[in-house]
């Protein structure tokens, strides 16, 4: 006789454990402590077999009858159902730990000693919120070059197509990675290329966005190269000068009591004033203990040199940054006027006198070093402050002080 779900509901517990029979080998197992379990009883190869379905009610009577037939689909097609769902949680217990997510963490986790910090978490960043939610969960060895292309149109329809071809490369040295560990056999991302288009290029990259100048400034500060890069990375900033006269800077041409640096502009062959910020200043003196002793501010390792052309943009790199779409050397010159202007409110032309750019006015004057010179020296303190508090996390008010 079929068992109803008032049966189960009432039956009370014994001294002994006593069955409740169904239909077709399903019963449910009474226990003396009150708890009921689902049980199935099969023959498979001869041999008397028992298959648990859970327990009641959290699996009703219902559930338990269903199961019972997939159990019965199984036994007529050769299969024990019981041997075939210890494959099956093997399986996904195989799948779990070669998922896209598990591998790419341990990508990151196996790298993390050979790139600087800030990378890593941006990258883990990246992959939190943009990957990990679509193809995560997936077997590496699933993974399709159109799930691929899903996940990088995603960023790129919302306006950050940097990033999608950032994660594409990141994506592909997971594989690879999977590939060297012998959980995957093919990095798909190569069939993506071209599949959405490069980034434009143009002017030099840039960061304008005060939240993620903050985030570089703290990437500057973890930088574990070398003092020389380091210091350079903490003056560029502050100073916006080309990125080669900076690296060429001489000791002679700064005066750091006058708190000033002067020097020639290569591109016109005029002098340039730059005022420096106390906090310049500070990175100055304790740079001059290393390399005062010679000609160069930032020398190479040939101490008779500047150091390279590459080395700013070379420590960004390593930081994570991507110097054709995000940040170089030249775009903090960028970064400075975008801000000075629309953050801070400095006028325009003091910030285009303090770039050593050409400025024509009334009185034909093209370029004048010593030009708003009281309101440089003012504004390039303001603006050294502006980014400590950034880097610090500190609320920064628009200080619209200037028309």
């Amino acid at each position: 006789m079929a068992l109803s779900d008032t049966a189960i509901r009432t039956a009370k517990p014994a001294d002994k454990p006593y069955k409740l029979s169904d239909e077709k080998g399903l019963f449910v197992l009474v226990m003396p402590n009150g708890a009921k379990y689902w049980r199935l009883k099969y023959r498979f190869n001869g041999k008397e077999k028992l298959l648990s379905f859970g327990t009641y009610p959290d699996t009703g009577l219902k559930d338990a009858r269903d199961r019972r037939e997939d159990a019965r689909k199984l036994l007529a097609n050769g299969i024990d159902p019981g041997e075939n769902r210890k494959a099956t949680k093997a399986a996904k217990v195989e799948r779990s730990s070669n998922s896209f997510e598990v591998i790419c963490r341990e990508w990151l986790e196996q790298r993390k000693d050979t790139v600087e910090p800030a990378q890593t978490v941006k990258t883990l960043a990246r992959m939190e919120n943009d990957v990990f939610p679509w193809i995560g969960g997936k077997a590496i060895t699933e993974i399709t070059a159109p799930e691929v292309l899903s996940v990088m149109r995603r960023m790129d329809e919302r306006g950050a197509r940097y990033t999608a071809h950032r994660v594409r490369s990141e994506i592909s040295r997971a594989f690879r990675y999977a590939i060297a560990t012998g959980r995957a056999e093919r990095d798909p991302c190569p069939d993506l290329k071209g599949a959405i288009p490069s980034p434009r290029s143009g002017n030099f990259a840039s960061i304008t966005e005060p939240a993620k100048v903050a985030e570089m400034l703290r990437a500057f500060e973890a930088f574990r190269g070398t003092f020389v890069v380091k210091c350079a990375l903490e003056i560029a900033p502050k100073v916006f000068v080309r990125p080669g006269e900076l690296r060429k800077a001489e000791w002679d041409k700064v005066d750091l009591d006058k708190a000033e640096w002067r020097y020639l502009v290569t591109k016109t062959g005029t002098e340039h004033l730059v005022p420096l910020a106390a906090q310049v200043v500070a990175t100055l003196r304790e740079l001059h203990q290393l390399t005062g002793h010679g000609r160069y501010i930032f020398p190479g390792r040939d101490p008779l040199k500047p150091m390279s052309e590459s080395a700013v943009n070379a420590a960004l790199r390593r930081m994570g940054y991507d110097t054709k779409t995000e940040i170089t050397g030249h775009g903090f010159r960028a970064m400075a006027r975008t801000i000075l202007h629309e953050e801070l409110g400095q006028k325009p032309e003091v910030i285009e006198h303090q770039l050593a750019h050409s400025v024509s006015d009334a009185l034909g004057t093209a370029y004048n070093r010593t030009k708003f010179l009281k309101e440089r020296k003012t504004m390039m303190q303001l603006w050294a402050d502006y980014l400590d508090k950034l880097k610090a996390g500190a609320e920064v008010i628009q200080l619209h002080t200037a028309a």
